[in-house]
């Protein structure tokens, strides 16, 4: 299929449909509707606001939906107990689950639809801002007046969501490190569709020294402005994405290199090879067809709440467990794949038996650390000058992992795993 018609036909797929989205906007209203009236029975001074996907009209048709309402709190209210406030307002009822973040928020389902209820803080300006949280507002304002001028890019950005998600670079999330909802609604208003934004990545030659620099509202005379006056620390990603809400920030500080090199490569195959199944989230499973009599599948829990938290912590001990297992084992390919809907995390591993070797160790004449190094390997000797010890890779994978447990049972339960096994 030529990709015009690929598009066409993903993208009637990709919308859900005038019905469910009635559904969806009619659950959040009366929501709001509600809850406006629980916040003046209280007398508390607050907006309140739908946002996300649904207020922009770029919903991804998927299992289950979520819509974002956020609660502007007025000025007078310390940033400290929005939080609270809001639960107050909410009440304790079955159902409402308080979610922990930079600020905490709440959780509750009515008809299959998940409710977040974001506490906010009304600013007028974004420079005003003390949370991310609290830019929301003036995010979605900016995004519906693009979309109104130009009713063709809430498509592209349905196209570019289902994309990104498929290929698994869709979050801000520390363990997914892509693109977050906003920061690809930007790339589509800048570039005008998602086609056009694909190939751009596709061609470009991206690197730490060569970087993707966009200013759409040109707040900065050129690119070098924009990386003298943002945070250092938010242009280290390959794509600095100047908020147009706001000059200082980089609406695409959490993409990674290595997601984006993930992203491009997609976006060569799919322009290569145009076809439906580029939007079709892939089971990382099938990426170890070709090692399925080295394959090695490890499932790990934590104790922490589902989302961003389990999975960066489950992502960072994945990190730790590589460092381990390739002391004894050389690592054909690895993948990392965490499900939220059961808060688990998956590492699949193709091993093979790594060759024995001669480690080098410290001068003969650090006596401290020689005495040291002889105890971890009684076979040392010494060679010009340095300790040397031959090191035997003779464990199979069911051997290691048991030792692995047994002698790391501290910090695996500092880094909060809670289970490990191998499935």
């Amino acid at each position: 299929m030529k990709i015009k018609e690929v598009l066409t036909k993903q993208l009637e797929f990709s919308k859900p449909s005038k019905e469910v989205f009635d559904k969806i906007n009619k659950i959040s209203k009366d929501f709001v509707y509600e809850l406006k009236k629980k916040l003046k029975s209280k007398k508390i001074k607050a907006e309140v606001f739908i946002g996300g996907s649904l207020a922009k009209k770029t919903l991804v048709k998927k299992g289950a939906y979520d819509t974002d309402v956020f609660v502007r709190f007025d000025e007078k209210y310390s940033d400290e107990k929005l939080s609270l406030i809001l639960g107050r307002v909410l009440g304790s009822g079955k159902g409402i689950k308080k979610v922990h973040g930079s600020r905490d928020y709440y959780q509750l389902f009515i008809d299959d639809v998940l409710i977040e209820v974001v506490p906010v803080l009304k600013i007028s300006k974004p420079s005003e801002a003390i949370n991310v949280t609290d830019l929301s507002f003036f995010h979605v304002k900016y995004v519906l007046k693009k979309l109104r001028k130009n009713k063709k890019l809430t498509d592209e950005i349905i196209l570019a969501k289902a994309f990104a998600h498929a290929q698994g670079v869709y979050g801000a999330e520390s363990y997914i490190h892509g693109f977050s909802g906003y920061a690809l609604e930007l790339l589509i208003i800048y570039y005008g569709s998602f086609l056009k934004f694909i190939q751009e990545i596709s061609y470009a030659n991206i690197n730490k020294k060569n970087r993707i620099i966009i200013d759409s509202e040109k707040f900065y005379k050129n690119k070098n402005e924009v990386l003298m006056n943002l945070n250092e620390a938010k242009i280290n990603s390959p794509v600095v994405l100047v908020d147009p809400t706001f000059k200082e920030r980089n609406a695409s500080s959490s993409l990674s290199y290595e997601t984006l090199d993930k992203f491009k490569k997609s976006c060569n195959e799919f322009l290569k090879n145009p076809s439906l199944k580029f939007f079709e989230k892939k089971d990382i499973s099938l990426e170890f067809k070709k090692f399925l009599d080295k394959l090695k599948i490890v499932e790990v829990k934590t104790k922490y709440q589902a989302g961003d938290i389990a999975g960066t912590k489950s992502k960072k001990f994945y990190e730790f467990f590589l460092y381990k297992l390739k002391r004894e084992f050389e690592i054909k390919k690895s993948g990392f794949d965490y499900d939220e809907d059961v808060n688990t995390a998956k590492f699949y591993l193709a091993l093979d038996k790594k060759k024995n070797e001669i480690v080098r160790g410290p001068p003969a004449t650090s006596v401290h650390n020689l005495l040291g190094f002889k105890k971890a390997h009684p076979n040392a000797f010494i060679k010009n000058g340095f300790a040397y010890a031959s090191l035997k890779h003779d464990l199979g994978f069911e051997k290691w992992f048991s030792v692995f447990l047994s002698n790391g049972k501290r910090i695996i339960g500092e880094m909060g795993i809670i289970e490990i096994k191998e499935i």
